[in-house]
């Protein structure tokens, strides 16, 4: 047998600049020297290492660490006994079709995907040349308006910018009915893919495509309609495709949600953070009772006031959700959206000040949930 590759991290040469230098390389348990020595072709064809792990306390050892777990079918019952927790990111693998016994144990080990080889060879070489321009930790959190007009759209490109300064961001755009975040961020005029063409794409989307393909200004990136006269979100499946392409490829993922419906609540069970804009007022609060009684996970959500009419503790008390910020309206913020610069004039304003403590707060939860 020869001697497995070299393991990604150790070829710092071609690792993006956003890739961590002692990311663990991929795992491969098999003991089928045919499904070995295909993996092993598909993985050096992209340039990724691959680590076999022969035995079971290999393989447990590095379960949790390793970025993808590519499991072959001739070891699937036998690691499943073993009961490791379960974690994203478990390929089952096999030479030809899959046993339709073995996918009640699969199911119950959280295997994800199943690749039947050779024919399922293209899928398998994109999901691992993705890990070579994968984040670690991509955080993603929602905006939504808990009243009309409370300036979501504005307070998610607000956010873009803030995160930007030293993170690989994402704003997406599925408010079909708001400004548009590439306006709001001066970016409507440059070249880039939007919903139009992800909504025709099938499989795993590459986490370098989708970065390198929207319309981009240093770090910060949008993904929006460019054409659309009547847009729409693409099916559930492929946006949670879209945003797990998206997590994988930014630090910081920011999405514009909208206030109401079934795309608003499917969407924010992919964030990690949820944001509800508030005018403070006694009608905006009242608003937002509303729009904030939907959510799946109120743990994971809170409150930005915007104004200065509405007593912190008195609007947590109405809608249950903590305060993460608030602010007071900024000068100048509507000329410089008409300038192209974007709304936040300066990260020590109002709006940049908030933005700063709501990504504190996606911090903290990224750290709680690691």
């Amino acid at each position: 047998m020869e001697p497995p590759a070299a393991p990604a991290a150790d070829r710092p040469a071609d690792r993006p600049a956003d890739r961590p230098a002692d990311r663990p390389a991929v795992l491969l348990a098999t003991a089928d020297p045919l499904l070995h020595a295909e993996v092993q072709r598909l993985a050096a064809s992209v340039g990724v290492g691959i680590v076999p792990v022969p035995d079971d306390g290999g393989l447990l050892r590095r379960w949790q660490t390793a970025p993808l777990v590519l499991l072959g079918a001739d070891r699937l019952r036998a690691t499943a006994d073993l009961r490791p927790p379960r974690r994203p990111g478990v390929v089952l693998v096999s030479s030809g079709p899959v046993d339709q016994a073995l996918l009640r144990p699969a199911l119950d080990l959280g295997v994800g995907e199943v690749a039947e080889l050779p024919s399922a060879g293209a899928w398998l070489a994109t999901a691992l040349a993705d890990l070579e321009h994968a984040t670690a930790d991509g955080r993603v959190v929602g905006v939504l308006g808990g009243a009309g007009g409370a300036g979501a759209t504005t307070f998610a490109a607000a956010l873009g910018q803030v995160a930007s300064r030293h993170d690989a961001t994402l704003v997406v755009d599925a408010d079909a009915w708001g400004p548009g975040v590439d306006r709001v961020l001066g970016l409507e005029h440059v070249d880039g893919v939007g919903w139009e063409q992800l909504a025709g794409s099938h499989g795993r989307l590459a986490a370098r495509d989708l970065r390198e393909g929207v319309p981009r200004r240093g770090r910060l990136g949008v993904l929006t309609w460019r054409q659309a006269a009547v847009p729409h979100l693409p099916g559930a499946e492929q946006v949670a495709e879209v945003l797990a392409a998206a997590r994988r490829g930014h630090d910081v993922v920011v999405v514009d949600l909208p206030r109401l419906g079934d795309s608003r609540d499917q969407l924010a069970a992919h964030c990690d953070l949820v944001v509800a804009v508030v005018p403070a007022t006694v009608a905006g609060v009242a608003s937002s009772i509303r729009a904030v009684a939907g959510l799946e996970d109120p743990t994971r959500a809170g409150l930005v006031l915007r104004g200065r009419g509405t007593d912190e503790l008195a609007a947590q008390r109405a809608t249950g959700l903590p305060v993460l910020a608030t602010m007071v309206s900024q000068r100048g913020m509507d000329e410089a959206v008409d300038l192209g610069l974007g709304p936040v004039r300066s990260f020590r304003g109002p709006l940049g000040r908030a933005a700063g403590d709501v990504l504190d707060r996606l911090r903290l939860a990224g750290r709680a949930a690691a």
